[in-house]
């Protein structure tokens, strides 16, 4: 796989110096911020593809962190790592702009795949303009649009609503989801997915679109209605 630039935001420079070491092993390009600020000159600084990001920093909650590198980062995959596991800790780090997380203590071998995984799937392949009564979704310019006005979507988010609506009356399940937008040989958690459809759906309505346009089918998975 061809070199990544990762960025590994650990306050605890011993765990992010181990972070830094492995990633380097297996070939990718890691830079370590033990502080937001350092982590907010790295991003803008370098073209990022992937950031580790812990919540715990000294100098700025790590959530606030996570929506100025989002906003900085628009492409880049932004994984959390964090020692807040209530669910509502993981909404609102999912909420911020986040595209996965993982609890720690973590197994890192299982983090590495994780990392390889997003790396592999940041651009699922489509093709042809897809639309579905008001919304028009260009996978080449990556735009999505309702009646007209542009729907600002997060890289997951894009890539979800282009599966979803490119089967647009299909039952499309979990595991096919998870395949196609994060990897084949995902592990673990599917709560991702669940949030990024309730993103979706909020923002949806936003736009004025009904967003029970998504449906869930309990037990299966989600199907985009026509």
């Amino acid at each position: 796989m061809t070199a990544s630039h990762l960025l590994v935001v650990e306050d605890d420079e011993e765990i992010g110096g181990q972070l830094v070491a492995a990633l380097t092993a297996q070939g990718q390009q890691a830079t370590l911020a033990t502080t937001a600020a350092e982590a907010l000159n790295s991003a803008r600084e370098g073209d990022i593809d992937l950031v580790l990001l812990d919540l715990g920093l000294p100098d700025m909650d790590g959530t606030a962190l996570c929506r100025l590198l989002r906003d900085s980062l628009p492409e880049a995959v932004i994984v959390i790592l964090t020692a807040r596991s209530d669910e509502a800790d993981v909404v609102l780090g999912l909420d911020a702009g986040a595209d996965d997380y993982l609890t720690k203590p973590f197994r890192l071998l299982e983090l590495l795949a994780r990392i390889r995984a997003h790396l592999r799937r940041r651009s699922p392949v489509t093709s042809g303009r897809i639309t579905v009564g008001s919304l028009v979704l260009d996978p080449a310019a990556r735009r999505v649009t309702v009646s007209g006005e542009e729907l600002k979507l997060r890289p997951k988010e894009f890539d979800l609503l282009s599966v979803l609506a490119s089967n647009a009356g299909r039952a499309v399940s979990r595991e096919r989801l998870m395949a196609e937008v994060w990897d084949e040989n995902w592990f673990g958690s599917t709560k991702t997915l669940d949030m990024h459809v309730s993103f979706l759906r909020r923002k949806l309505a936003d736009a004025g679109e009904d967003p029970d346009n998504i449906s869930t089918l309990r037990g299966f998975g989600y199907r985009y209605e026509t």
